[in-house]
């Protein structure tokens, strides 16, 4: 383990509670850890989506403010769960899960995987525009540099994060003065009545699954922040990074969406001028895949040995990197924005559930105590089944209301391409879960001895 700030030996602990007297840093630093990963050509590309689906620039800027903020309030939240535990996301939803955790770990693997190939596409294609290289050979240079961050692990990935805030602000401040001064900005939409209600919301669930993303991995970047460490500036420099990160990245692809278009990297080249300016863009692109992909990486790892896969965690974010690339070449191979909005919308429609589970769990479970240590708690089997049950009919009553070209669901289309799955997600496992922990609690009371608290009781 990483012993204090800028010690880079690589970290071979894995998912075990991190000990007290290993604890270090503040909660400072998860300000550039949450603001760099945001800002990328995945951000540029998802904000370019409100003008895709015709929004124009006010109505496309005001819903993805709403789904950002929406969806980085969760992170924020559980990313307070680190000092209280020393664990990280995945082995902290085993309090709820019990060993049925295995379930939501694998789906968070497979969705590590999937963002690598969201956001290694585009550092790829900046580096193959950059060396004059076949696009796979840029690929592979992306996953190289990233899954040695991602071995190094949880050190590196901070001290990596801090100095790329600063790069990637500055590079994409000046890429969007440089749009805004030369190319078309405020557009009027394109579609109306009901066709722009849809869209409208469409846009809201785009960004919205773009913070909440996140969720998973929240306190995995917070874990080894001493017990002592106060949670409202856990939350507000967890929030404030990942707000300002996401708005200011989409910002520019709703700004630079005609500019732009789906050849990013050349577009950026294009829009900078070219010459020494274009090149330094372009690499700062290719470091920024490298940056959020290394968190990819990291979180991945934790969450197969999560599943109980007898690994070191760094062999197996060598996996995940691995096969992220084959979904990469995959991506690139067609209809860009097409599959983009795929796999960013498919890949998170989980996410809410898991959120309001484990919430739901850790609002008994922690009621009264300071800290919690995620290796010594029970679960019963009754509590573990009623966790998977609800995770998996939650995603069974959503479908209906996802919009993509795989799933189009008769209510999304009723409501004009309107994708409420994240939210339908989130109410019904609330609803399926707490009910559940409600009932544990009223049929325990009877039997609770006096003076017992009634959440140690069950």
């Amino acid at each position: 383990m990483p012993t204090g700030s800028g010690d880079l030996a690589v970290e071979t602990h894995g998912i075990a509670p991190v000990p007290e007297n290993n604890r270090y840093g503040t909660a400072r630093r998860l300000f550039t850890v949450w603001c760099a990963p945001q800002v990328n050509m995945t951000g540029v590309f998802s904000g370019s989506l409100a003008i895709t689906f015709g929004l124009g620039f006010w109505l496309g800027l005001l819903a993805m403010i709403i789904g950002t903020v929406l969806g980085s309030l969760p992170v924020a939240y559980l990313s307070t769960w680190g000092p209280r535990t020393g664990a990280g996301q995945l082995p902290n939803a085993r309090m709820a899960f019990g060993p049925l955790v295995v379930l939501p770990a694998v789906v968070q693997w497979l969705s590590s995987i999937a963002w690598d190939g969201l956001v290694g596409l585009f550092g790829g294609e900046a580096l193959a525009v950059l060396l004059h290289i076949p696009f796979w050979a840029g690929v592979l240079i992306v996953l190289a540099c990233q899954g040695v961050v991602g071995i190094v692990g949880y050190e590196l990935i901070h001290r990596l994060e801090a100095v790329m805030t600063v790069v990637l602000l500055v590079t994409f401040t000046v890429l969007a003065i440089k749009l805004a001064t030369g190319h078309e900005v405020i557009t009027a939409p394109a579609v109306h009545h009901g066709d722009l209600a849809g869209a409208f919301v469409l846009e809201i669930t785009v960004a919205f699954s773009l913070a909440i993303s996140w969720a998973s991995y929240a306190s995995d970047y917070s874990r080894y922040l001493p017990a002592s460490t106060p949670s409202k500036p856990v939350f507000w420099y967890s929030f404030a990074g990942i707000l300002l990160g996401y708005i200011g990245i989409q910002t520019v692809g709703i700004v630079g969406a005609k500019a732009l278009g789906e050849e990013t990297a050349e577009g950026v080249r294009s829009v900078m001028g070219g010459g020494v300016l274009g090149v330094l863009a372009l690499l700062v692109i290719a470091l920024a895949s490298v940056g959020s992909n290394a968190m990819n990486d990291y979180s991945g790892s934790l969450a197969l040995q999560t599943v109980g896969i007898k690994v070191r965690r760094p062999v197996s974010a060598v996996v995940v990197t691995v096969i992220a690339f084959a979904l990469i070449l995959w991506l690139h191979g067609g209809n860009v924005a097409s599959r983009f909005q795929n796999v960013l919308l498919f890949v998170g429609y989980w996410i809410p559930a898991f959120v309001a589970i484990i919430t739901i769990d850790w609002l008994y479970r922690s009621r009264g105590r300071v800290t919690v240590d995620p290796a010594r708690e029970q679960t019963t089997r009754a509590d573990a089944v009623a966790a998977a049950v609800a995770f998996v009919v939650a995603f069974a009553v959503a479908v209906p209301f996802m919009n993509t070209s795989l799933v189009v669901g008769p209510v999304a289309s009723a409501l004009h391409g309107a994708d409420l799955a994240y939210y339908v997600n989130f109410l019904a496992a609330g609803l399926v879960y707490g009910g559940y922990r409600l009932w544990r609690v009223r049929s325990a009371a009877p039997a609770a001895l006096p003076g017992t608290p009634l959440a140690e009781s069950v």
